[in-house]
């Protein structure tokens, strides 16, 4: 199953990597269109405190850098549940920035952003796949629970074996009381 499982992620991670170098190498492209989105996060971005930046630019080049190192993340096969999870947020708002159909008057325009819009939600599914997959290793909840349970029958054999020898030095010792001298 490793061989599908590489495979698969060099074939999805193409994309992202692609889209990467073309939002860093030219944001002004990429600028128009993230405008829309980036004027609604920026009033979340000064909220936070920090000093994260907010113009549309430099968002459009921190999504291609995402974009570039989750992309190649996954297609090494280095950090591929973080580096899915990472796509799969910058997917969000390329999605909705670059595929708005519902803004769309032209119906070949309109078609086009939604056979796009419902492409970027399939690789949305494949990502939260991607990072949702243990590579066939138990995931961390059942090797949580199992430990517990394992834990729970060491208790309960320790506890037995208490009660064991508890009743046999109450055994000794009345037959300690019984002897002469």
């Amino acid at each position: 199953m490793k061989p599908v499982r590489s495979l698969a992620r060099v074939l999805m991670s193409g994309i992202f990597v692609a889209s990467g170098v073309q939002q860093l190498r030219n944001p002004e492209q990429f600028t128009t269109q993230a405008k829309p989105v980036t004027d609604r996060i920026t009033p979340l971005l000064e909220q936070s405190g920090g000093s994260l930046p907010s113009d549309a630019e430099t968002l459009v080049r921190a999504n291609g850098a995402a974009q570039l190192a989750g992309g190649l993340m996954l297609a090494t096969g280095h950090f591929t549940r973080p580096a899915a999870l990472l796509l799969a947020g910058s997917l969000v708002p390329t999605t909705l920035a670059g595929h708005p159909f519902w803004t769309q008057d032209d119906p070949a325009t309109r078609t086009n952003h939604q056979v796009h819009f419902l492409k970027n939600l399939g690789l949305l599914g494949g990502l939260l796949l991607a990072a949702a997959d243990t590579q066939g290793r138990p995931s961390l909840r059942w090797r949580a629970g199992h430990r517990i349970g394992h834990s729970r029958r060491s208790v309960q054999r320790a506890v037995r074996t208490a009660r064991r020898e508890t009743r046999l030095a109450v055994r000794s010792a009345a037959a300690a009381r019984r002897l002469p001298g």
